[in-house]
């Protein structure tokens, strides 16, 4: 019986010569390699690609921003800037530029104001600080550096009643974080399909996510939304979002129970049948998301209607 076993294993390798079982069963995906300049392959309207010289690592980080259709002609306009926080991990400011086709449309068509939208490069693990790595502070890459250079370098309303935040996934955890974090930067912020599980994890688990990675103590959305809880100021005005068919879509409904349960304000789009996906929730509700920045906008004072 041993035998006839063999021999159909070996007749099946034969008559597939490509096959190798025990490789298809171990066989692990390599990371890919993480860069904090990454030139895209493809460049939406009204996207362009730069960097900027960090001052704590001494070297290049790239950025893609977008530039509203107005900014090229009406030269004395500031504007209010959302910047977005992609997925996945490692970071690369080229991850989610491709939003940009909505927005641009969106704007040119006239069914939202004109705003900036700077896409972030996360960082070794995005949008996180891991100050026993070299040159893996992500989060203050972001907060530190990138922020002000923008402010200095494009026509943006700098302070935060002209400043929101969004990202999904793994962007979706730093914008909660973020927000909650440093609430007198932005006074708009939209975390999508974030992974509320993972961080509880985190938190009950003192900033351990995993045996190699592990976080400052109190740096996760659950202690930082307490913290926040606690007075409130300055006032944010949130909208979480998420697809019902996102893997993330259960933990998202306890996260917002769990706002509820500290009295923190907030709005919700759950968008019915949306995979773990930015694109898809933007094919059916994007523009409610650049118009929930644009109207916190107006109520900063940032933004004049229009």
């Amino acid at each position: 019986m041993r035998r006839i076993i063999v021999l159909c294993i070996a007749t099946l390798l034969l008559t597939f010569p490509g096959t190798d079982l025990v490789a298809q069963n171990t066989q692990k995906k390599t990371p890919p390699l993480f860069k904090w300049v990454n030139l895209p392959r493809m460049m939406p309207t009204g996207v362009q690609h730069g960097v900027f010289q960090s001052p704590s690592m001494k070297q290049e980080v790239g950025y893609c921003i977008y530039l509203p259709p107005s900014y090229e002609m009406d030269i004395d306009r500031r504007y209010p800037a959302v910047y977005y926080l992609h997925g996945g991990r490692p970071g690369s400011e080229a991850k989610s530029i491709g939003l940009a086709n909505y927005i641009h449309r969106y704007m040119t068509e006239s069914k939202s104001p004109d705003m900036i939208y700077v896409f972030v490069n996360g960082g070794p693990v995005s949008h996180y600080n891991l100050a026993d790595r070299e040159n893996a502070m992500g989060e203050d890459v972001f907060v530190n550096e990138l922020i002000p250079f923008i402010d200095k370098t494009y026509r943006t309303i700098a302070n935060r009643k002209g400043r929101g935040l969004e990202g999904f996934s793994q962007g979706g955890r730093g914008t909660t974080r973020i927000m909650f974090k440093h609430p007198d930067l932005f006074c708009s912020a939209a975390p999508g399909g974030s992974g509320y599980a993972t961080e509880k994890r985190i938190s009950e688990e003192n900033g351990r996510e995993s045996e190699n990675l592990v976080f400052a103590a109190g740096d996760n959305t659950w202690d930082l939304a307490r913290k926040y809880a606690e007075s409130k100021e300055p006032p944010l005005r949130i909208m979480l979002h998420v697809g019902t068919e996102g893997f993330n879509y259960e933990n998202n409904l306890e996260y917002m129970k769990f706002l509820e349960s500290l009295k923190i304000p907030f709005e919700r789009i759950i968008v019915e049948g949306a995979p773990h996906s930015a694109q898809k929730i933007y094919d059916k509700r994007g523009l409610e998301l650049v118009n929930f920045h644009a109207e916190n906008f107006r109520r900063s004072g940032a933004m004049a209607s229009e």
